[in-house]
């Protein structure tokens, strides 16, 4: 029996273990296993929902997974032996395996910046997202400070200002918001954050985090009842301590099929790798995620076939932001990720990034029934593009 376990049932992980299933649902010496922390499917592209309140719907691995032949462990990882071709959960069982997929995702980087880990909220889970929201309803709570300019840090601030009015809220960070997109979309960012009332500081370093403030630098510090931190993201360390090769953010190093360069029996997908193409490292996101979950499937049931595994290709569409749940802006781009000069705006735009954050679940039920070419834009030669 060839054991595959796949560590993580996120966006990419779950890729993974629907797509496997499929592939390999008509033999009879493979074993598939997904380790998760918990049962329900954590929906990353809503968290700044979660974080406001909003109910989200119920999505449970065990219900997609049913009939599969797939086997859910739920239990933290705390340790992998590459060595031995082992993985401890919760520090109480192990688990062997012959293929590892590493999908553990990433988490918010707080250790950059003196006090971010000790007094600031994260998006990490639907646990900090809701620990966030009963903070930000709490009495006396009338500023709130985002750290982070990226799409994370906007998402939350609009969807905090829309959904608390009377909050004072500051968006923090290096740059501008939407430094990616085209000026189009920038314009409209702009636009909406300035109608919710979010004070944007932008330009400036965040120097140290306090319980009641963020100090950046001109020796000026903003107040803040509530610190969110959306800057920057790392890897789990679990790879770098079981020896694998990693990058400066903990992820794993891997070749043209998301194969470990540093040990055959590990792929890594997701945010988990550190994945290079043509025009660089490819940034974490569904978008990605999900695509590099079904490369790894398909690499490993070629490979379980006597096949060499094909080469994973990938090139961005889009970059969807929602501002609230009556805003947003969608910005096209080009396969390397830069903005085009195509962009959607206000409704329609809500509509495209709702249909965005709705579709993994039924792409994965998709995948259980055909995981083969052609449903995720898979071309004649086995690469993955848009």
């Amino acid at each position: 029996m060839h054991e595959i376990v796949i560590l993580g049932a996120g966006y990419a992980g779950m890729a993974t273990a629907v797509s496997l299933a499929g592939r390999t649902r008509r033999r009879g010496d493979v074993r598939i296993t997904v380790v998760n922390a918990s049962e329900r499917f954590t929906e990353r592209l809503r968290l700044h929902q979660t974080a406001t309140g909003q109910e989200l719907a119920d999505l449970r691995i065990p219900d997609l997974l049913s009939g599969t032949g797939v086997e859910l462990v739920t239990g933290w990882v705390t340790a992998i032996d590459t060595g031995a071709k082992r993985v401890r959960v919760d520090d109480e069982r192990e688990i062997g395996y012959d293929t590892l997929v590493l999908a553990l995702g990433s988490a918010t980087d707080t250790g950059a910046v003196a006090g971010a880990d000790e007094f600031a909220y994260t998006l990490d889970s639907r646990t900090t997202a809701e620990a966030l929201a009963r903070r930000l309803a709490a009495p006396g709570t009338k500023a709130v400070a985002i750290c982070g300019l990226g799409l994370t840090g906007v998402e939350a601030a609009a969807e905090i200002a829309e959904r608390h009015p009377g909050l004072d809220v500051t968006l923090i960070g290096g740059g501008a918001p939407g430094a990616g997109l085209g000026p189009r979309a920038r314009r409209h960012l702009d636009r909406v954050l300035d109608r919710r009332g979010v004070r944007v500081r932008g330009g400036v370093r965040i120097l140290k985090v306090l319980p009641d403030s963020v100090e950046i630098s001109g020796g000026e510090t903003v107040p803040a009842d509530v610190v969110v931190w959306a800057g920057g993201v790392k890897a789990p360390a679990l790879a770098t301590a079981a020896g694998l090769a990693t990058d400066r953010h903990g992820r794993i190093l891997t070749d043209g099929t998301l194969r470990s360069v540093s040990d055959p029996a590990v792929y890594a997908v997701g945010d988990a790798a550190a994945i290079e193409q043509g025009y660089g490292t490819i940034h974490g996101t569904c978008q990605s995620g999900i695509p590099t979950g079904v490369q790894a499937a398909w690499a490993i049931s070629r490979e379980l076939d006597g096949r060499a595994p094909r080469p994973f290709r990938f090139g961005y569409l889009h970059t969807p932001v929602s501002l609230g749940r009556r805003d947003a802006v969608v910005q096209f781009t080009r396969p390397d990720g830069s903005a085009t000069r195509f962009a959607l705006t206000g409704r329609a735009a809500v509509w495209y990034k709702e249909t965005v954050s709705a579709s993994p679940w039924p792409t994965y039920r998709r995948l259980v029934r055909n995981p083969g070419p052609g449903r995720l834009g898979w071309r004649r030669g086995g690469t993955f593009t848009r």
